[in-house]
């Protein structure tokens, strides 16, 4: 029996003020209400509108799980968002769930969500078929 894990792939909604962010650096965790079920290796970006296309796709170092607040202190240097949009996003939540960000490649040409047989953009994230 073997130990191998195999991480799945997500496409993931975010805005695009955002997305530029990852790129730039300076947003280098992903901030979500709710986790994949899945062990996810990494995140495709689709940018929303006014860009509506997969734009690059991003490695997941890790996903930490945490308080609000706790989760908050750990990220905050590359939370990529401020403090009061955060505060409000987990506004009545017990935990507060994020993916840490690696490696990040920006696609050249942007794609279409067709290309990887998806219709409609992602309220939250959808998994992808795997290669």
């Amino acid at each position: 029996s073997s130990n191998v894990i195999f991480f799945s792939s997500i496409l993931m909604s975010i805005k695009p003020e955002y997305v530029e962010r990852i790129f730039a650096g300076s947003k280098k965790y992903e901030f979500r209400k709710r986790l994949a079920n899945k062990a996810v290796g990494r995140i495709l970006i689709y940018s929303t509108a006014p860009i509506m296309k997969v734009v690059g796709e991003v490695r997941i170092v890790e996903t930490i799980s945490a308080s609000p607040t706790a989760l908050w202190e750990c990220t905050k240097k590359y939370a990529g968002i401020s403090r009061h949009k955060y505060r409000e996003y987990y506004k009545g939540c017990k935990v507060a769930y994020a993916y840490r960000l690696g490696q990040v490649t920006r696609y050249e040409l942007p794609k279409e969500l067709s290309e990887f047989n998806i219709s409609l953009p992602p309220q939250s994230f959808v998994y992808l078929a795997e290669e």
